[in-house]
């Protein structure tokens, strides 16, 4: 970088870290970004099921990054700093409108994920980033005090961004610069279920499951969606989230066990010992007792031991205690794992310990910065990924044009 003259700054990958890195930066640098594919921020145009979940509602950061399986602790501070209001500021001061579901994601009021990156590429046009598209770098390396790479001819750049995703080409190139790779795993997944007890109920949701993995200390709570191959919802998601290294040890054979009304053992037997006063001529199998959806408390039932015909008078204390079990402490076999929608999380990437999170510099090798998941950080399904983005990407965009606040 010659006195007096702006650093020059290559940004490779066109994903959202990529470009919200390279429109910061250039308030203070020349940026040159580089995406291998044919056309930039392609999961952007997909996620969401093409709407693009750009955040989540949740503006404390400390409650934020209880989201965040791996990567909390870094992106505190860094969420201070540019967090998820700070998003939406951006975002809507530059023509995208937004709306909040019930759920707290926040989406473009257009329903449409090319709201979103529309506004991207005009941004980053509007900066002066000069966006290739169709070239990967031959040859990385630093030299001189500079980033050389092949790409369309020779590029030298003062500073260097990796945004490349959780792919092993960035991996290969954060190596070689010194750092270490945390083995990158799937995370974020649904879990496969072949079970009687389940077959045939594809649909059918309970709003308030707990669920556990039997030997280990992983728990969690929330909505249970059946599926065709298995179990889904957010209960299962925040499970496969957190559990994502231990499950990759265990090659998806696990033991999961759910307690499908998230209740305790002594009120749920009270209330099927209640119902057995009240009612004795009603059918055990037709009188699932606001307790679950009917075509699970059949099936329930059924596993119990509780003859289809049985009425409530019929059902004596053992065979009670044992339908209480099957609501509370079923056990059921996970042989695998399914892709959720269209999303791809993997857990692992560049150690964080190796980056500064008030810059997302390289400890490492002086001038390299990181950006988005080529960072061992994952988060769970609600926007918190892309927020992830958003932030690394601004902190980064900064540093690299020269601003240090």
């Amino acid at each position: 970088m010659k006195n007096g003259s702006s650093p020059q700054v290559l940004v490779i990958g066109g994903g959202p870290a990529g470009f919200m890195a390279a429109i910061t930066a250039a308030a203070g640098a020349a940026v040159t970004l580089w995406e291998r594919g044919p056309g930039v921020l392609a999961k952007v145009r997909i996620s969401g099921g093409g709407r693009c979940n750009v955040t989540n509602a949740l503006e404390d950061p400390r409650r934020f990054v209880e989201n965040y399986p791996r990567g909390a602790k870094e992106l505190l501070g860094a969420f201070h700093r540019f967090g998820a209001k700070d998003t939406r500021v951006w975002f809507e001061s530059r023509g995208v409108a937004l709306k909040t579901e019930t759920d707290g994601r926040v989406f473009p009021l257009s329903d449409d994920s090319t709201t979103v990156v529309g506004a991207l590429v005009a941004a980053a046009r509007r900066a002066g980033v000069r966006v290739e598209t169709g070239v990967s770098p031959i040859g990385l390396k630093r030299e001189g005090g500079a980033f050389v790479a092949d790409g369309r001819g020779v590029f030298r750049a003062d500073r260097l961004l990796l945004a490349t995703g959780s792919g092993a080409e960035g991996h290969a190139w954060a190596r070689a610069f010194g750092h270490t790779i945390v083995p990158p795993v799937p995370s974020l997944f649904t879990l496969t279920v072949k079970d009687p007890r389940l077959a045939g109920l594809s649909g059918v949701a309970v709003p308030g499951a707990r669920l556990a993995l039997e030997g280990s200390a992983l728990t969690s709570a929330g909505p249970v969606l059946v599926t065709h191959w298995g179990l889904s919802g957010p209960a299962v998601l925040r499970l496969s989230a957190w559990g994502a290294r231990w499950l990759h040890e265990k090659k998806y054979n696990a033991v999961l066990r759910v307690n499908w009304t998230g209740e305790n053992v002594i009120d749920v037997l009270g209330r099927l010992t209640e119902t057995r006063k009240a009612f004795p001529r009603r059918r055990v199998a037709g009188d699932p007792m606001d307790l679950l959806p009917q075509r699970l408390w059949e099936r329930l039932v059924a596993a119990a031991g509780v003859p289809p015909t049985a009425r409530w008078a019929d059902v004596g204390n053992d065979l009670l205690r044992r339908l209480a079990a099957e609501i509370l402490d079923g056990r059921y076999a996970v042989s695998g794992k399914g892709v959720f929608k269209e999303e791809f999380v993997t857990a692992g990437g560049v150690a964080l310990p190796e980056v500064d999170f008030k810059t997302m510099e390289s400890r490492k090798t002086p001038g390299l910065f990181f950006a988005g998941e080529i960072l061992d950080i994952d988060g769970v399904t609600g926007g918190f990924n892309f927020q992830n983005a958003w932030t690394t990407g601004w902190i980064a965009g900064r540093a690299m044009a020269g601003r240090r606040d």
